[in-house]
């Protein structure tokens, strides 16, 4: 069948095509064997957390048969298996469980730089020689990923030096230490993978580039993994290490050398993890206020221009079934819908920005929203008016009113905890700030209230990241995106009533 699928693609396209079709000479084998997962529920800790990030602007549909889903991995490889020792008269089973988990860090660096290399010899070099894509558009999207490869060579070099004769190592902690500072460099990779997502989905747009990345994926050497895949394994290694040393450490005798080098190892990982995730959390931030499009002046808000964090973002639709984009920033609620300006997916000013401390939210019961104002709404099916939810504001006599619907039953709780924790956070912070003044001025003792309040304020919003994961896009929950449409923008005065 394989045969007969790589066969297709000739027999079909015709020939303005043929350039590409001559990509089969220009990728050399490959090794067919899928990133190994060291765990199946590893949870995201970056800002741009997504394996399922949503395409910022859809391709057209592609008319070919779509090929399977199901992804191919590797073989696993264990340490016991791939070094013809007889260990288990010489180590304990704890010992044996330690070395697993050291190869399986050094094997990952392989698979990892396999896999870079990999992307720059299958995707981005062919796509420059063919001028499917400019050179300035690959940099782009590619971003600084020729130089993460150097840097993991380099640990993985040093991995196999201290590997003994027979497969065993006995201390990879000061390496760790010495090695992972570098991580930093990542900084500026995860950075970029917003602008280069949304590049890389304008780009399917061109036929060209949907042939040759539809081609790609149907090669063995992708193992169904489409370019995107490939980009975000540099950001989905990085948030691995911790729990990868954590492994290493839990097999790790109390009395072995290593133990206090691998937990300096795992407080330093995560320092980056956390720095890289605040950074890349803000050029996410940047580059949606900077696609903004204001109707008029007065529709800037300073809430907005302050914001550097961007808590979810999504389609929603209104109660007449009209696609809306909504930003939930920490301060504010921005209701946009998407349009085209100068080639390039921005989002145009729907209504006024709603503050976040002034908004009230209502969860609606299903059946409880009217579709109102046409023939379509009065023979709508139920699915229709479920998930829908309130958010309204007041404000002298500018008032707004909006209904909006959710895509199915947990992207509205996602909605709704995000925007609860936003208003609890904001008018927590709010609340400290008046007890500060307050205690300023009378001069009282309140030192230990403010710094507990402080602390539960922590504990909330850790509690909030770990349960609703407001950091992602909450247009795409249910593990598939929803494409965007593209629709013509409008504005309105403000008036107490609901959105049309």
């Amino acid at each position: 069948m394989e045969r007969r699928k790589a066969r297709e693609p000739s027999n079909k396209r015709v020939k303005p095509l043929s350039r590409v079709t001559s990509l089969a000479n220009l990728i050399p084998p490959v090794k067919t064997t899928p990133l190994k997962r060291f765990s199946q529920t590893l949870q995201r800790s970056i800002s741009f957390r997504n394996e399922s990030r949503p395409d910022i602007l859809a391709p057209r549909a592609w008319s070919r048969n779509a090929t399977s889903s199901s992804t191919k991995r590797r073989d696993s490889k264990l340490w016991s298996e791939t070094f013809d020792v007889c260990v288990s008269q010489v180590l304990t089973a704890k010992e044996i469980k330690r070395q697993e988990a050291i190869f399986e860090l050094s094997q990952g660096e392989e698979d990892l730089i396999e896999d870079l290399k990999l992307a720059k010899k299958a995707y981005h070099d062919p796509m420059l020689k063919l001028s499917i894509m400019t050179e300035q558009e690959l940099n782009q999207i590619f971003g600084t990923l020729d130089s993460l490869i150097p840097l993991h060579e380099d640990l993985l070099s040093q991995l196999r030096d201290v590997r003994k004769p027979d497969g065993s190592t006995e201390h990879v902690g000061p390496i760790l230490v010495g090695w992972l500072p570098c991580l930093s460099s990542y900084d500026s990779y995860c950075s970029n993978q917003v602008a280069a997502k949304a590049l890389l989905d304008h780009k399917k747009q061109d036929h060209r580039v949907q042939d040759f990345l539809q081609r790609c994926l149907e090669s063995p050497f992708s193992r169904k993994l489409d370019l995107w895949n490939f980009l975000d394994i540099p950001r989905s290694r990085l948030v691995k290490y911790p729990l990868l040393l954590r492994e290493i450490l839990r097999h790790t005798p109390n009395d072995n050398p290593d133990q206090q080098h691998l937990e300096e190892a795992i407080n330093i990982i995560q320092g980056i993890v956390a720095e890289i995730n605040t950074k890349t959390g803000e050029s996410e931030c940047r580059y949606y206020k900077e696609r903004l499009l204001y109707l008029e002046e007065g529709q800037k808000d300073s809430l907005i221009d302050s914001s550097r964090v961007l808590c979810c973002h999504g389609e929603l639709k209104n109660n007449r079934g009209v696609k809306l984009h909504v930003f939930l920033f920490q301060e504010v609620l921005v209701i946009t819908r998407a349009v085209t300006h100068n080639e390039q997916l921005c989002y145009q000013l729907y209504r006024q920005p709603i503050p976040v401390k002034d908004l009230t939210l209502e969860d609606l019961q299903d059946g409880e929203v009217r579709l109102g104002g046409s023939l379509r709404g009065a023979f709508s099916n139920n699915e229709r008016i479920k998930n829908f939810f309130r958010v309204s504001f007041k404000n002298g006599s500018q008032s707004q009113t909006h209904s909006l619907q959710a895509n199915d039953t947990f992207n509205k709780q996602q909605w709704l905890n995000c925007i609860r924790q936003a208003k609890e956070t904001v008018l927590s912070a709010a609340g400290q700030a008046g007890l500060l003044d307050s205690e300023s001025l009378s001069q009282s003792p309140g030192t230990e209230n403010r710094e507990l309040r402080g602390e539960t304020k922590l504990e909330q919003m850790d509690q909030s990241d770990s349960e609703s994961d407001c950091s992602m896009d909450t247009s795409e929950v249910s593990l598939e995106c929803e494409r965007m449409e593209q629709t013509d923008a409008s504005c309105a005065n403000s008036r107490p009533e609901e959105n049309v």
